[in-house]
């Protein structure tokens, strides 16, 4: 973020002068021009006139290096074809759109529509976030985090309104809890196991972390109140339909509040507290860049964290744990072999045109909400005629499609020691979901008339999910990762896939 020279210093300068008689004449301070004299207002003035110069350079600096940045592209169009097809390897996949979308026109079996579509939504969701990150380089940090914001989770939201058009509460709701699980588990799990191989301990922003945690605390709290408001009420012997009028009212007023919060959430992060986010954590050497004393000092300062306060010392151009101060040890810190910064980048560089990254944007939204139609569509079919049930589709099968461009940017980013930005695209997209995607689907059912969509989830989802968030702050509480915990996590959500298999889902949990 570019920032604007303080001006403290010069206002510090702007003194009264004692009464005189050249009072009438204000002195100047010749180093910086400002009155120091009577004459405030002018002084403010002038500062003001200043500010907005120093403001008008940061514009044309960022201008000029946005042009510097664009100068490689290739403005073909055959070029920007390539730039976009190419981003990942995951866009072999995109030959299933166009087959996907011609089979649903046929009269070939439901079961291969829903298979196409399936695997077409997978490169179409890693496209979307191509589109959106393009554009973000370009319209600076708020607009940025705000358009990431709203496209971070775009596939679970048109799979999630076109199931909710069709009155597929279960799949709504399922998809939505296994798209969080799905991040937390899965995408982290995943990202600490690869990212710990090479590594004996990875650290990251704790602060970041803790905060989306305790966001995530909060959107599991509104999930349990619906679901104990229904369990007192029954135990009272209350009306059902009584209740269902309570839920519905909770759910939609609930829903309202939670996209406030989200909404202060997002001022506190681009906004009040931008700094906070943007702290580099400490980075850990390879294994193989570790000398025998300097991988046993490592070890052992694991396992005295809990006792004592670790401190950072540079060791060639690394962050390095050393012996907590006051601990008397004379011993010096081990030696580090130097290590090849092949990571370090200056930043990403957009490699499309503003224009091309619209219209990828605006083609990837398009043909998402057609294989998700047609998806939906061959659900019921594929659930009669197959041993996979609604439960396993949305809590498994769909968070998968959807969380395919997080799980590979986040796993890439963790093996290269980026563990800031691979919690961030996991908690921070689950969090999203959990404040954003679920109130907006319940504010748009009560918008739609569809009284069933409440935040009154199956009981075994919400115990799912409070689990997973307990499970995930225990871990990250320490501001430290190593690949146990990430098995930890995966087998977790393998344990959850196990059982969401087994599962008997009902039609709706409102009608339980």
């Amino acid at each position: 973020m570019h920032k604007v020279k303080s001006w403290s210093k010069y206002e510090g300068r702007r003194v009264i002068a004692p009464f005189s008689a050249h009072r009438h004449k204000p002195k100047t301070d010749g180093e910086t021009g400002i009155s120091t004299g009577t004459d405030i207002k002018s002084s403010h003035a002038e500062w003001k006139a200043r500010r907005k110069e120093l403001l008008q350079r940061e514009k044309e600096k960022r201008r000029g290096e946005r042009k510097r940045a664009e100068s490689h592209i290739d403005r073909s169009i055959l070029g920007q074809l390539k730039a976009a097809l190419f981003s990942s390897y995951v866009n072999i996949l995109l030959v299933f759109v166009p087959v996907g979308i011609a089979l649903h026109f046929t009269s070939v079996s439901p079961i291969v529509v829903f298979v196409m579509n399936f695997l077409a939504i997978i490169p179409l969701a890693g496209t979307l976030s191509f589109g959106t990150e393009e554009i973000a380089l370009r319209t600076g940090e708020t607009l940025g985090g705000l358009l990431n914001a709203s496209f971070g989770n775009a596939v679970e939201l048109i799979v999630s309104i076109i199931a909710l058009v069709k009155h597929e509460i279960v799949v709504v709701q399922t998809s939505l809890i296994g798209s969080i699980l799905s991040n937390l588990l899965l995408v982290m799990g995943m990202a600490f196991f690869l990212g710990g191989i090479n590594r004996v301990e990875q650290y990251f922003n704790t602060t970041v972390a803790q905060t989306a945690s305790s966001l995530l605390a909060v959107a599991v709290l509104s999930l349990i109140i619906p679901s104990a408001f229904h369990w007192a009420g029954a135990s009272n012997g209350q009306n059902e339909e009584r209740l269902q009028e309570g839920i519905i009212g909770l759910s939609r007023g609930t829903a309202v509040i939670l996209l406030f919060v989200y909404g202060v959430y997002l001022f506190f992060q681009l906004k009040s507290h931008a700094e906070l986010f943007n702290i580099q954590s400490q980075k850990a050497p390879k294994r193989s860049e570790l000398e025998p004393s300097a991988m046993q000092h490592l070890l052992q300062q694991s396992a005295n964290a809990g006792a004592a306060t670790l401190g950072h010392s540079a060791i060639q151009g690394q962050a390095y744990p050393r012996t907590a101060a006051g601990s008397g040890s004379s011993a010096e810190a081990p030696k580090v072999e130097a290590v090849d910064e092949e990571d370090e980048e200056e930043g990403p560089q957009p490699e499309l045109l503003l224009l091309t990254a619209v219209i990828l944007l605006a083609g990837s939204t398009a043909l998402v909400a057609i294989c998700a139609e047609f998806l939906v569509d061959s659900l019921d079919y594929l659930v009669e005629h197959s041993p996979i049930s609604k439960y396993f589709v949305g809590l498994i099968l769909l968070p998968i499609v959807g969380n395919a461009a997080e799980h590979a940017t986040s796993v890439t980013v963790a093996y290269k020691d980026k563990m800031d930005l691979a919690i961030g695209v996991a908690v921070g997209s689950s969090m999203q979901i959990a404040l954003l995607v679920i109130p907006f689907i319940v504010v748009l059912g009560w918008i739609m008339g569809i009284d069933e969509m409440t935040l009154y989830f199956d009981g075994f989802q919400v115990v799912l999910l409070l689990v997973s968030v307990l499970l995930v702050n225990y871990l990250i509480q320490d501001g430290k990762s190593n690949f146990l915990e990430g098995t930890l996590l995966m087998a977790t959500y393998v344990i959850i896939a196990v059982a969401a298999w087994y599962f008997p889902a009902p039609t709706s949990p409102t009608t339980e």
